[in-house]
């Protein structure tokens, strides 16, 4: 354990902004297994809703610093991707 008061403070800052950055990433990984379970399930419609949820809750991971904008892009592209190939 640290000693120095600005050093224990930067645990609990790092600690916090860990977890915030934790459940931020959890959300964006359920947004995409939704669509993927939408397009497994043959849905085109319930697909492309569950897209558009997974693309805004991606892009707000990408503004809050948590992902990079190209992995941000990356994501949104594989996943429309996945949901325009659909029959």
């Amino acid at each position: 354990m640290a000693n120095i008061k600005s050093a224990k403070k930067r645990i609990l800052v790092n600690r916090t902004k860990a977890d915030r950055n934790k459940a931020i990433r959890s959300r964006v990984k359920t947004a995409i297994k939704k669509v993927y379970a939408a397009i497994a399930a043959g849905d085109k419609a319930a697909a492309k809703t569950e897209l558009a949820a997974a693309t805004k809750v991606i892009e707000m991971a990408g503004s809050k610093g948590v992902y990079h904008k190209n992995n941000v892009a990356h994501k949104v592209s594989r996943i429309s991707k996945a949901v325009n190939k659909m029959a």
